[in-house]
């Protein structure tokens, strides 16, 4: 019996073990003071807490005892979408009537079951070994799963959409800041990365001064690299004409797209480098026997064979940058971060998952559909001869 056991999901029985042990929401009287915890048998009505623990004992079994993965992900999947549909359900239910100060929120019960679940689903995910279209078919269901949901309006008592509901307008406002900061400096690093990474492999001798100068701005801290920044910049809009006019400040957005170009240099001309240096050398010699020039052997051979780990460098560019706009916010760059500093100032706990989720779910996103893009541009022998 002991041999049918899967040791991973033994582990995940003992986390839902404690999980479902621990407050499942909890109620506050208004957005700032500490609230009080309420399991699942006493945050949902009776009838739903009971489904909504069937679920969990069938799906830990599922786990437990089942190494096939198509059941382990569908176990998951229908924990994952029962905790997002109760959870809304459990606000509506501890919230007092017309109680328009009482808030709501998923407290560590209702976390720890989402991770596991989650840990469940990846497991049965890895275990498929789905290619990258089907990765993209199940980000894509699970984000139509938390639209849905979103727009159902099942989540409106929950805390976090009442901060939101408050400040719709601005969330928007700060989001697209988020991805200008972060997509902006991005396509920047690689407009100049790329190239400077090209000449670092043809030209060794450059090679060791452009990356350990790029290594030395890497080891600055992301708020000290800010505050250097402020003061050039500053001069810059003061004394070059036209400079303020195009928007280059001190603080602001201006230092924050420049930090953020600056950190994501080294991760594109080191993996433009790798990749370039990893080229076969018989792909080279064919390329050079039919003729091709010097440039054609870069775009048409070389260039493409490299793309896949310059696409690593690129997904690592882009979920460090989503992260550190979040920062941007400390010198008035705008994003995310606004709300999560503007929550941190406030103790109020929800305001900061206003701003910290959409980061968390930006950078998951961003990994996924370029994982996905590098596997679609790995063209190994094998897939060839395939």
């Amino acid at each position: 019996m002991s041999s049918n056991i899967d040791k991973l999901g033994a582990l995940i029985v003992a986390m839902v073990a404690y999980a479902a042990s621990s407050p499942f929401a909890t109620l506050r009287s208004n957005r700032i003071v500490q609230g009080e915890g309420f399991g699942i048998p006493s945050a949902l009505p009776a009838w739903m807490a009971g489904l909504l623990l069937t679920v969990i004992a069938l799906a830990s079994l599922v786990a437990l005892l089942r190494r096939e993965a198509i059941p382990r992900l569908v176990s998951a999947a229908a924990v994952m979408v029962a905790l997002f549909a109760f959870i809304g359900e459990a606000a509506a239910f501890l919230t007092p009537a017309d109680n328009t100060y009482a808030r709501v929120a998923p407290a560590t019960g209702f976390w720890l079951l989402l991770f596991t679940f989650a840990l469940l689903a990846a497991d049965g995910i890895s275990r498929m070994r789905p290619g990258p279209v089907m990765r993209l078919l199940y980000l894509v269901t699970a984000m139509a799963i938390i639209a849905a949901i979103l727009l159902s309006g099942l989540w409106a008592d929950l805390s976090v959409m009442k901060e939101y509901a408050v400040r719709a307008d601005v969330f928007w406002s700060e989001a697209s800041r988020h991805l200008v900061l972060a997509l902006g400096s991005l396509a920047a690093a690689v407009a100049v990365g790329v190239p400077l990474g090209i000449v670092c492999e043809r030209v060794p001798a450059t090679r060791a001064a452009v990356l350990n100068t790029l290594n030395i701005v890497q080891t600055i801290p992301s708020i000290a690299l800010f505050g250097i920044l402020i003061a050039p910049l500053g001069w810059v809009a003061a004394h070059v004409p036209g400079a303020y006019a195009l928007g280059i400040r001190g603080i602001g957005a201006t230092p924050a797209f420049v930090a953020l170009f600056l950190y994501s240099l080294l991760p594109m001309v080191a993996n433009t480098v790798a990749g370039l240096a990893g080229v076969p050398r018989e792909s080279r010699e064919a390329a050079r026997g039919i003729g091709m020039t010097s440039a054609q052997r870069l775009l048409r051979v070389e260039f493409p064979l490299a793309l896949p780990v310059i696409l690593t460098g690129i997904r690592i560019v882009l979920v460090q940058n989503i992260g550190l706009a979040t920062i941007a916010a400390l010198i008035g760059g705008g994003g995310f971060g606004t709300f999560v500093f503007q929550g941190l100032g406030q103790t109020a706990t929800d305001l900061v998952l206003l701003g910290a989720l959409p980061t968390v779910g930006l950078a998951f996103v961003s990994a996924v559909v370029l994982d996905a893009l590098i596997d679609m541009n790995s063209i190994s022998p094998a897939r060839k001869d395939a």
